[in-house]
């Protein structure tokens, strides 16, 4: 796992601004790769590569980058994880295609595969986590790509006549040419979603590679020419044609299969554990690879002292039976307010979910005794573990025989009723203050959901935290009411309701809010995480199996839970899923008040005449004085507030 990071132009420039700009670029990185530091450029070709580099296979000098090609043609700086570059060598040498190599890192294998079978063979056959730069001599061409997911990033564009790449913002931003311009609409994207969805950056001039993307750059023209290595829909469709129809060869062929995957991920010359929430995909994950290895797996929790939210009494449950080296941080407020002002620094563009700060905290506990750990991300996506899965799958088709005219009317009553009507009408219910507050909000929801016109309307009320962020901007950034980005040309019109959300949660919510977090968060300790569940053989087998074998009344990832009751006793795992969030409402009122408070203060949000100052006056103070829970919307404020102060 590294940092990489570079740039092109055909102006002529001195030794001196190459490498001054092609070290402060990599130093810009030095959290995403600690070990190592390499510049490689070439005047004459208008081309340099920047690399910071964290060693995980082959510790030695020989995995060293930039790289150069045996055949002397390729130059590549490469950041992730070939997992079957073992498999490619082989296949390679029977080829009779390549018989030496210098070391035994999989950066060698990968430009050694380029060479010998192309870029796009190259990739289809692998299967891993990756962003590169690749630079073609003999072309004078500039070849990025980016993983089928997306779970490595690379942010890529044009700053007048130099065009900067690199793996996170702040390597384009250490350029002397980056030109620092807000993208408003990108805002307006970022208060709907707590993102900034591909392939938008938070800057108007620089864009984010989008998953399985091919992206080439000829030294002689400013265009960049894309295309896919990976096509998600033959995927979907060629798997659906073949559906499993018995549970225990399905159970029995994803236990077979997660096993291959983990054993494969597993490799690695530094030290290796395991996050674990306690819950299904993690327990599984580090199941399995407890399952493989003679020694104890480390494995770490995060909990926290509210109860509501603590899930790490399961998680020592779950160790304690398999045998791990477990280790687990309570998380107290005096933990957070540590964490919070460090995010927009970590996040280099405004970023909301508030999960950050437990990821970062999972993050920062495993990296002081291992440099790589597998979690669970990814299968709630390809599994169907949320609860918007379950309820599109089991309440939204008896919904849809009620007239919309009805559904819409009762929705307008809810969403109308203020929020001291909507106290009264649930304090009477015999649950904590607490709770009742979460339920507030769930009913506000519930009710967005009933008045939906269709699926698509569906997801979005429910991933939204505002449908009018034209509300929320200063009105001389108006009107930007921009519906959802599509970054795929699929289409989801033959697929059932619960496929259709699983789709757009694949090429949405996946690649820009799942991993952005997990990669920021890991890397900014230099450590890598690594997702089996996104192996591309995984991706393939959850999309053969029918509903039914994924939600099963009103238990989601019903699969998932069937293969893991051949590890641990499913009494351990039959528990409602928590997720992995924090008390933000709670905290908002209380440790973290003064800091908020301190960012929405109106003359300053006036000063920077981004914000309608009066729109977050009135939403914070109503969360303040317990009127609504805002928590969610307001994250999203005070994070772009952050950012704006920190960039």
């Amino acid at each position: 796992m590294c940092g990489i990071a570079g740039f092109l132009s055909r102006q002529e420039f001195s030794d001196d601004y190459w490498i001054n700009n092609l070290q402060a670029m990599a130093s810009s990185l030095i959290h995403r790769g600690p070990d190592e530091e390499g510049i490689w450029f070439d005047r004459s070709q208008g081309i340099g590569f920047s690399h910071r580099r964290l060693s995980i296979l082959d510790l030695t000098e020989t995995g060293n980058q930039p790289m150069h090609s045996a055949c002397n043609n390729y130059v590549i700086t490469f950041n992730g994880e070939i997992y079957n570059h073992l498999k490619i060598r082989k296949k390679l040498k029977e080829q009779n295609l390549i018989n030496h190599w210098k070391g035994t890192s999989d950066t060698e294998t990968f430009l050694a595969a380029f060479s010998s079978w192309g870029i796009k063979k190259t990739l289809e056959e692998s299967r891993g986590m990756f962003a590169f730069s690749l630079w073609d001599k003999r072309k004078k061409e500039l070849i990025l790509g980016r993983d089928r997911f997306g779970e490595k990033p690379l942010y890529y564009g044009w700053n007048g006549n130099i065009f900067l790449f690199g793996s996170e913002l702040k390597a384009l931003k250490s350029h002397v040419s980056f030109i620092e311009e807000i993208d408003k609409e990108a805002l307006s994207l970022y208060l709907q979603n707590s993102y900034v969805p591909c392939p938008r950056s938070i800057y108007k001039n620089i864009k984010k590679l989008e998953p399985s993307t091919i992206a080439k750059i000829s030294f002689n023209s400013n265009q960049v020419k894309k295309e896919n290595f990976w096509d998600l829909e033959n995927t979907l469709d060629n798997s659906k044609s073949n559906l499993y129809s018995s549970k225990a060869e399905a159970v029995k062929d994803l236990d077979n299969l997660l096993n291959e995957v983990v054993e494969e991920q597993m490799i690695s010359d530094a030290p290796l554990g395991g996050f674990l929430s306690g819950g299904i995909d993690s327990s599984l994950i580090l199941s399995i690879m407890q399952s493989q290895s003679s020694k104890p797996i480390k494995s770490f929790t995060i909990g926290f002292t509210e109860k509501e939210f603590d899930e790490s009494t399961y998680a020592s449950n779950v160790a304690k039976y398999l045998g791990t080296e477990h280790t687990e941080l309570i998380v107290s407020s005096s933990d957070l307010l540590s964490v919070v002002p460090k995010l927009s620094k970590i996040y280099d563009e405004p970023f909301a979910d508030s999960s950050q700060v437990p990821t970062f905290l999972l993050s920062s506990l495993a990296s002081n005794k291992v440099k790589v750990s597998l979690s669970g991300d990814g299968g709630d996506e390809i599994f169907a573990g949320y609860n918007r899965h379950r309820f599109v799958n089991n309440t939204w088709p008896k919904l849809n025989y009620v007239p919309l005219k009805l559904r819409k009317s009762f929705a307008e009553k809810i969403i109308g009723l203020s929020p001291e009507e909507i106290r009264k009408l649930i304090k009477f219910l015999p649950i904590s203050s607490h709770k009742q507050n979460n339920l507030g909000g769930l009913l506000i929801k519930i009710a967005n959901v009933i008045g939906a016109d269709n699926i698509t309307e569906y997801y979005e009320n429910l991933i939204y935290q505002t449908d009018k962020p034209s509300e929320i901007l200063h009105e001389k950034n108006q009107p930007y009411e921009i519906g959802r980005k599509n970054n795929s040309k699929l289409d989801i019109g033959s697929y059932s309701d619960l496929e259709k959300v699983m789709i757009m949660d694949t090429i949405n919510y996946l690649p820009d809010d799942i991993l952005v977090k997990v990669d920021r968060a890991s890397m900014s300790v230099s450590l890598e995480t690594r997702a089996p569940f996104l192996d591309p053989r995984v991706f393939k087998y959850a999309w053969s199996l029918p509903s039914g074998l994924k939600i099963n009344g009103s238990k989601t990832k019903f699969i998932l839970r069937e293969v893991l009751s051949n590890y641990i006793p499913k009494k351990m795992i039959e528990r409602p899923k928590k997720g992995f969030g924090i008390p933000l409402d709670d905290w908002l009122r209380g440790p973290l008040r003064d800091w908020a408070d301190a960012l929405l203060n109106k003359e300053l949000i006036n000063s920077e005449g981004l914000l309608n100052a009066n729109t977050v006056q009135k939403i914070w103070h109503d969360h303040v004085k317990g009127k609504a829970n805002r928590g969610p919307l307001l994250w999203n404020i005070l994070m772009f507030q952050l950012w704006l102060k920190d960039k």
